[in-house]
């Protein structure tokens, strides 16, 4: 049986792929089991695993919701399934960071979403089309994708069902960066390079912060900071003195 999710490790960087690429690597029920199991794997590996990533195999990122799987009636394996996988991705002790070639479109950028980091190409496509389908979110965009490029302009791309290409999708906000079509990959392990030569203990102390401050005034925000802070890593005295060795 084909996996529907690859997994394969670098130098602390786990990058998992989805692999349905010849049906443009639409999300079935099959593929979220897998990623899951993936994920569950990933949460207890923080030692090992200090940075992961989400990409498709072949021409694009995923096309979306498989939407054949829905109309022969999904068979999931609990409520809402699909909704704590994403979840659970996002909520990865490590930073997810999302690689979008091509296609990324509705159930797809609803996962997409769940990245800390979305990298595109200067091919990628992005849209919410569920409007398009006489749908409605239940995959997190209607709370995601307005965290991140805001109120208004979620509004108009779940009213237009328009597409945004990389370069526009980092103009709002929704991307991070937009590279290249060519070496698309390459600049993507680039990145995460130069996250992975950072520590991994601030990484997974600043993600915590972020996700339990989000929403909360500032004073309150503030005061989380203070109070929840982790101090400092074990790492920390073999950085200072390898900054201060190469000074001297």
């Amino acid at each position: 049986m084909v996996e529907t999710v690859l997994r394969q490790d670098r130098g602390g960087m786990a990058t998992l792929t989805i692999n349905r690429p010849d049906k443009l690597n639409s999300l079935n029920v099959e593929v979220f089991q897998d990623l899951n199991a993936h994920l569950a794997a990933l949460e207890q590996q923080t030692d090992e695993i200090g940075c992961v990533v989400l990409r498709g195999a072949g021409r694009c990122f995923s096309a979306g919701h498989d939407l054949g799987d829905i109309a022969k009636g999904e068979r999931l394996p609990r409520a809402n399934f699909q909704s704590h996988v994403i979840e659970r991705l996002a909520n990865l002790p490590q930073p997810v960071i999302t690689a979008v070639h091509s296609h990324c479109y509705t159930g797809a950028l609803e996962l997409a979403l769940a990245g800390d980091v979305i990298l595109a190409s200067a091919n990628a496509k992005f849209a919410d089309t569920h409007a398009k389908w006489a749908l409605t979110p239940v995959w997190g965009m209607s709370q995601r994708l307005p965290r991140r490029v805001g109120q208004a302009k979620a509004m108009e791309m779940m009213l237009t069902c328009a597409t945004l290409s990389g370069q526009e999708a980092t103009a709002i906000g929704l991307a991070n960066q937009c590279l290249p079509d060519e070496g698309f990959f390459e600049a993507v392990e680039a990145f995460v390079d130069q996250v992975l030569a950072n520590s991994s203990f601030s990484h997974r102390a600043n993600k915590r912060l972020l996700t339990g401050t989000d929403g909360l005034s500032l004073s309150a925000g503030l005061a989380y900071e203070v109070y929840q802070n982790e101090g400092v890593g074990p790492d920390m005295q073999a950085r200072i003195a390898a900054f201060t060795a190469k000074k001297g």
